[in-house]
């Protein structure tokens, strides 16, 4: 089983750990020389800060390596809503890139590594690899399945389900990337970022996750999330396996 990525980005994209993962698409070497020229140069962030903030330009994209993020709106009165959780190989910022400011922001959840692109390097990638700008349109898309699955998941789904969903299907994207190990995975999400992403106070929530232990489905124990019982879980949440596509990396 490959081993989850080093804490720091590789010097090139051809030692890319994250390619060694069956989740993701293999690349000729030429879309690979491509991306490596795109890739402006490599950071790490704290757990805690923020990457994107909202209102503000934003003229670079991320991938990132390793660590996790999440993407969030805020009311000003200080209520967050968490969009969506971020994971190794995701792309962050494409949602800026076509806007004049960022209308979301990003903030990392844990110690993070990332990739840095400039915002124009996709106008060659489109121009020179069109398979490049064809997987930059399907990681779009597929961002936007996300967000659909959240919003029927905030508006029709009860706290159980809500619940449910959410420790199913993290559990599910990162056993796909080859990082669950024995029914576990790591987990570092606090009761209020659960909170924050489905739209229940913390107290509901707290009943919520006891009520789920008391079922027998699932420990969260030392940043850790086991899944006792995946088919329980996914009755409850109604969120059955789909058969798994490859995912594009930048």
């Amino acid at each position: 089983m490959p081993q989850p990525p080093q804490p720091r980005c590789p010097p090139n994209c051809h030692a890319c750990g994250l390619r060694d993962f069956a989740a993701f698409t293999e690349l000729p070497a030429g879309a690979l020389d491509a991306i490596n020229r795109a890739r402006s140069h490599t950071t790490v962030g704290r757990a805690g800060s923020t990457l994107i903030r909202e209102n503000q330009a934003n003229s670079q994209l991320y991938t990132l390596y390793s660590g996790w993020a999440f993407r969030y709106s805020t009311l000003k009165d200080g209520r967050r809503q968490i969009l969506n959780f971020l994971l190794p190989g995701d792309l962050m910022g494409l949602q800026q890139e076509f806007g004049d400011d960022a209308a979301h922001g990003v903030e990392l959840l844990t110690d993070c590594a990332l990739c840095v692109f400039k915002g124009d390097s996709l106008w060659e990638l489109y121009r020179e690899h069109p398979r490049l700008g064809y997987d930059i349109t399907w990681l779009a898309a597929h961002e936007e399945g996300h967000v659909d699955d959240n919003l029927l998941t905030a508006g029709r789904r009860n706290a159980l389900e809500r619940v449910a969903m959410l420790l199913l299907q993290l559990y599910r994207r990162l056993d796909r990337l080859g990082l669950a190990e024995g029914g576990s995975i790591e987990f570092p999400l606090t009761q209020q970022h659960i909170a924050d992403a489905l739209g229940l106070s913390l107290v509901h929530t707290n009943k919520t996750l006891r009520r789920l232990v008391h079922l027998g489905l699932h420990t969260i124990e030392d940043g850790r999330l086991s899944i006792l019982n995946p088919r329980a879980l996914a009755r409850i949440a109604e969120y059955y396996d789909q058969p798994p596509r490859l995912l594009p990396l930048l």
